[in-house]
């Protein structure tokens, strides 16, 4: 899940596309593979290698996307582009383009049914996560499709707006969640909106009715009569959006990292973080060393966000890449937001704790400062797509005082000016009444019913989607498989092979994964410093 304030800065560069580590620029890749693809239904021919409309919707084949970083499966991959209406209630509207690759199976005789990807965020673009799907093995017996959400990187417009990310890797040295840092955040937001107008997008035409719609058309651009879809973080959202709006074709369903439509928001954001942080705790409490060396991690946790929001701390730390120091003020809201990511590296969780307890804040520092000033934070995330998903489908529906109330549920010491900003969400609605654009309707909060197979994946450390957010969407999903894969963070299948192996497992068969690999996950050895 993406914030106004992104959080794409905290994540591992092992895991999802806007990472804490640097790299070098994407490079262009041509051509069709060689390797064979799936056929396509009727033709004979590879998939993605014909073009075909349907309705209005064209699929055209062509070069692979540029890409921010280097993406070496793109070299074996079909790629082209499906063109759709930018928004469909208006006929004779303008077209948009959304780049398309399909990276073939290993096996030689794939399934013939492939498994489309929806990508995080929202405002990630699928085509940087293929990494994250080739190295799970993902593609082991089945072709996996690739489409650039509207409005993402590769897609045609591009909604990125660099001057919101800088302000943001900028702004380190301002006090997280004062209202003076609010201000200047929106008039970010408002002059991103403005350049986005300016260049003739629709901006109420960004949404998971849209994309839902325009996964549909892409299904039968390409001739497929039935395929599986995968969605992470919020493509989980869009998946559940999915099969209930267009649920014909689809054979099964895999979502990681559940965050419902229904209750998408500030408030699931703050029980995310109850949940994940206090699972967290607990294990290292449970483990006699981490125990010793650091007993009551929780209420010291606590203790420190209160203090340093009412007395806000500023320290210089180095930042690799960056020849000059860098100043960062930690106050409260960002200490909170700092474990929402480090919970990805929970090993060090109890460690940086206490070190800033005990007046050393420089390891929490300088994690924040790497992932907010990294490359892969800048330039990359369509806040087109963030801000049409968060003032037309979420916003509309929680006031603000929903959010304070429920961050006061999870944390009832916690003062009022950190409870106003949730967890990857700071400014959410002062920057939505910027960017004025329509609600959606009110069915958009509607919960999935559906018969559909469906793999529900969470994380017991995942502090940005809650865990008990999966058995939630899996109430109403009378075909569905629930689990959380304890000692991980957001997006199990990033991190653990028992995941990946339960997910490629799903596919193959979709009533009876393969779950044993459960019974021997085992926590992690926390650090313990002399």
């Amino acid at each position: 899940m993406t914030s106004p304030t992104p959080p794409r800065h905290g994540r591992p560069a092992r895991r999802l596309p806007a990472a804490l580590a640097g790299a070098t620029a994407g490079a262009l890749v041509l051509g069709l593979a060689a390797l064979p693809a799936r056929a396509e239904s009727g033709t004979g021919a590879p998939l993605g290698t014909v073009a075909r409309t349907s309705g209005g919707a064209h699929f055209e084949p062509g070069p692979c996307p540029r890409t921010a970083d280097p993406i070496p499966d793109l070299a074996r991959a079909h790629c082209g582009t499906l063109t759709v209406p930018e928004n469909r209630s208006r006929r004779h509207g303008r077209k948009i383009s959304l780049a398309v690759a399909i990276i073939p199976a290993v096996g030689r005789r794939p399934a013939s049914d492939p498994i489309v990807w929806l990508a995080g965020g929202p405002g990630d673009d699928a085509v940087s996560e293929i990494p994250m799907a080739v190295a799970g093995g993902l593609n082991r017996d089945r072709d996996v499709i690739f489409m650039s959400q509207r409005g993402t990187y590769s897609a045609d417009p591009q909604l990125t707006c660099r001057n919101v990310d800088e302000f943001v890797a900028n702004s380190l040295d301002l006090v997280f969640g004062a209202p003076s840092t609010g201000r200047l955040h929106v008039q970010e937001t408002r002059r991103c909106r403005d350049q986005l107008v300016s260049r003739g997008a629709d901006l109420g035409a960004y949404n998971g009715t849209e994309s839902s719609a325009d996964y549909d058309d892409l299904r039968k651009a390409l001739g497929i009569k039935q395929w599986n879809v995968f969605g992470i973080s919020y493509g989980t959202d869009l998946a559940l959006q999915y099969m209930r709006l267009h649920p014909k074709g689809i054979r099964s369903v895999g979502i990681d990292g559940v965050l419902p439509p229904s209750l998408a928001g500030g408030a699931v954001t703050w029980k995310a973080a109850r949940e994940g942080f206090d699972s967290i705790f607990k294990t290292c409490a449970e483990q006699p060393a981490c125990n010793t060396r650091y007993p009551n991690l929780k209420d010291t946790f606590e203790r420190l966000v209160v203090e340093l929001e009412a007395r806000p701390l500023t320290t210089t730390v180095t930042v690799p890449g960056r020849p000059e120091p860098v100043e960062v003020t930690l106050d409260g809201g960002l200490l909170v937001n700092w474990l929402t990511f480090a919970s990805h590296l929970a090993a060090g969780v109890p460690r940086s704790i206490d070190e800033l307890a005990h007046g050393n804040p420089q390891r929490i520092a300088e994690q924040y400062a790497g992932g907010k000033l990294s490359p892969q934070a800048i330039g990359r995330v369509s806040h087109g797509l963030v801000f049409g998903v968060f003032c037309s489908e979420w916003t509309p529906f929680e006031s603000e005082a929903d959010v304070i109330r429920a961050g006061r549920r999870a944390f009832p010491s916690f003062p009022r000016s950190v409870l106003a900003n949730a967890p990857l969400l700071s400014w959410m609605h002062a920057d939505c009444r910027a960017w004025d654009i329509p609600a959606a309707p009110r069915s958009i909060r509607k919960v999935t019913r559906s018969d559909i197979p469906t793999l529900v994946l969470s994380g017991g450390f995942d502090s940005q989607t809650a865990p008990s957010s999966g058995p939630y969407a899996a109430r109403t999903l009378s075909r569905s498989i629930a689990v959380t894969v304890p000692y991980v963070a957001h997006v199990v299948f990033a991190d653990s092979t028992c995941a990946q192996t339960m997910t490629v497992s799903f596919f193959d068969r979709p009533d009876a994964p393969d779950t044993r690999c459960l019974a021997g996950l085992r926590p992690p050895t926390f650090e313990i410093a002399p």
